[in-house]
């Protein structure tokens, strides 16, 4: 039976004081530590051709998807969901996709999305032959059925699923929360460049989530004293669309000032406050967004190591997936890392050691180029690419702009200005009309129209380029 909220709150707030004080770290490290995670922040972030690349990608999909519909009425949508929406992307990173239909109502019926998705997955094993896209996969058993695909001219692994809605609204707020306090981006992408380097972000392996660990982190600067972040439940009084949360959010945008940590500061305290839970998860402490506090709520405690509520669904745990083993797993890892710390603290360590052991031996990143990844044949997955240098530890970052969507799940969400990065690209990211007739390979011809008996070719033509030249530079990316 679950302990009562307050037995568990006080608890666990008795629990993280004693982790403080376990692993005390002297207060004059803390700038030096700051400075470190700030090099690696810089040196991970995306470069201006990564945004480029995957506007492109989106745009090519939605070409596609006309070539497919035609330009009925209810011709699909591509839309784009996850880290890029997110602002939490790495050059590295998947691109999330969903074709949407704007004349749906409700959940379409999986027979009809996995329908859909064999007719896409038709063009693609087309454009694999052609030698434009590889490692065409259909994962039709899987609870949201999806499409992987790797374009051969970026390397980029697209993921394409239908009407993945909750996917592009919860990547829409989480983008918008992040304007309240910028230390929510920056901390959620050191926290998933960690967790990429310690193995413990695939919830496929039965460990943590992106989506976790951005409600982790976005929960920890809920409950700082002063809070950094405000209970979603303000923000959410009129409703989850976007567009609503946006009018809320502005209301908040100097919520934080207050609270003066550093980034360091408080990727050094959440590691403490997840440490210290070690025991009050199967006891039913679970980490509510909605209220911004620790709560009582105990799922099957067979089934769930680690309590983190949905913010748009607290039926649901986004850390559902962690195993048992798996569990002890990410906790060795973060009392490994909190005695790296300590270490540090003492002068025991060299600050080199200490990023190389925090995010593994990428810390610096050379700066990216297209790339002209190697042979891939069409079973080759990520994992495989992994294993044979295609390096997985860097964090995801990046989406700024204006998103207009047809199929309902928002109304013209809009985000100006933003953060401006002193190493990136940025400004105004139009997800509904920026991709432009920029071509990476002039010397390519578009294969858009070509029929799938096109002939097998023996050279890798990239998909980034061949259709680009045949695809209108105002062609939207969204409707």
């Amino acid at each position: 039976m679950a302990l009562s909220r307050t037995e568990l709150l006080n608890e666990a707030k008795k629990l993280e004081l004693q982790g403080l004080q376990k692993y005390l770290i002297s207060p004059l490290c803390m700038p030096k530590l700051d400075q470190l995670l700030n090099d690696v922040y810089a040196a991970r972030r995306p470069k201006p051709i990564d945004y480029r690349n995957r506007r492109d990608l989106i745009r090519i999909f939605n070409a596609i998807s006309k070539e497919l519909y035609g330009n009925i009425g209810n011709s699909p949508v591509v839309e784009v969901y996850g880290s890029f929406v997110m602002d939490l992307f790495s050059d590295e990173s998947d691109l999330d996709l969903s074709v949407n239909f704007s004349n749906s109502v409700g959940d379409l019926p999986r027979d009809m999305k996995i329908k859909t998705l064999r007719k896409f997955a038709k063009k693609f094993f087309s454009l694999q032959r052609a030698g434009h896209v590889a490692g065409v996969q259909t994962i039709m058993s899987a609870r949201v059925p999806i499409i992987k695909l790797i374009d051969c001219g970026t390397g980029i692994e697209c993921d394409l699923s239908i009407e993945n809605r909750d996917g592009i609204v919860k990547s829409q707020i989480v983008y918008i929360i992040s304007r309240i306090d910028g230390r929510f981006q920056k901390l959620s992408f050191m926290m998933k460049a960690w967790a990429k380097a310690h193995n413990i972000n695939c919830p496929k392996d039965r460990t943590l989530s992106s989506f976790g660990i951005i409600s982790l982190v976005a929960f920890h600067l809920q409950t700082r004293d002063p809070p950094i972040l405000p209970p979603l439940s303000t923000l959410f009084e009129d409703g989850t669309d976007p567009a609503t949360v946006m009018k809320r959010v502005d209301n908040y945008l100097e919520f934080g000032k207050r609270n003066k940590e550093s980034v360091a500061d408080l990727f050094f305290t959440l590691l403490v406050k997840v440490a210290s839970a070690d025991k009050l998860w199967q006891k039913g402490l679970c980490a509510s967004l909605y209220e911004g506090s620790w709560t009582s709520k105990l799922w099957d405690p067979h089934y769930n190591s680690i309590n983190v509520e949905d913010f748009t669904d607290p039926s649901q745990n986004v850390a559902r997936a962690v195993g048992t083993g798996e569990f002890q797993e990410i906790y060795r890892c973060i009392h490994s890392s909190l005695s790296h710390l300590l270490a540090f603290s003492d002068n025991q360590m060299e600050g080199n050691k200490l990023v190389d052991l925090l995010f593994g031996t990428k810390s610096v990143c050379i700066p990216s180029k297209a790339k002209h990844p190697p042979h891939l044949n069409g079973h080759q997955t990520k994992r495989m690419r992994v294993s044979k240098g295609w390096e997985e530890n860097q964090p995801e970052e990046g989406w700024k702009g204006k998103q207009s969507q047809g199929s309902g799940t928002a109304q013209h969400v809009e985000v100006r200005g933003g953060r401006q990065q002193a190493d990136g690209p940025v400004g105004t990211m139009q997800v509904d009309g920026l991709g432009g007739a920029h071509r990476y390979h002039d010397e390519a011809t578009s294969n858009l129209n070509a029929k799938d008996e096109t002939p097998v070719v023996h050279t890798q033509t990239p998909l980034v380029g061949t259709l680009c030249n045949s695809i209108s530079p105002h062609t939207p990316l969204v409707s």
